[in-house]
């Protein structure tokens, strides 16, 4: 069995967000990536060093936004999520996560909301929206939405 990419194969767009647990922006962002998106987009998140759980102060502000991350958890981040990713965005994890050509990477700055309060989560929460929404416009131009 050989291994392709979106790319290789021409499917649909696939994201990697990355953060170093895991618990807060890289799963907000993933969440919101899938709600916004639907199934046109392949969605993954990791963390160089996964909490235990998701932040459930994460997860409250974006049940506010009518999405449940409750079900989620934490996951490692493989060199494979990376390769298997058109676009890798990091959020705080520095160096830890591996380089590949060909591939997009962004570092969106955003503040951490581990030990933060409901109403510092939400200004991330609202930033990481309108991050997502943007990105989706670059990954799903207008005329290729419909297939």
């Amino acid at each position: 069995m050989t291994s392709t990419t979106a790319a290789d194969t021409h499917d649909k767009p696939s994201v990697l967000f990355v953060c170093v647990h895991n618990a807060g922006r890289s799963q907000m962002a993933a969440a919101y990536l899938t709600h916004l998106a639907g199934d046109r987009i392949e969605v993954r998140s990791a963390g160089s060093e996964p909490a235990d759980a998701v932040n459930p102060v994460a997860v409250e502000a974006m049940a506010e936004e009518g999405i449940d991350m409750s079900v989620e958890t934490p996951k490692v981040l493989t060199v494979d999520a990376v390769k298997d990713s058109d676009v890798v965005i990091t959020m705080g994890c520095g160096d830890a996560c591996p380089i590949f050509p060909g591939k997009r990477y962004e570092d969106w700055k955003l503040d951490d909301p581990a030990g933060q309060g409901i109403d510092a989560v939400r200004p991330i929460r609202d930033d990481i929206r309108s991050r997502i929404t943007t990105l989706i416009t670059e990954l799903l131009p207008a005329d290729s939405t419909t297939k």
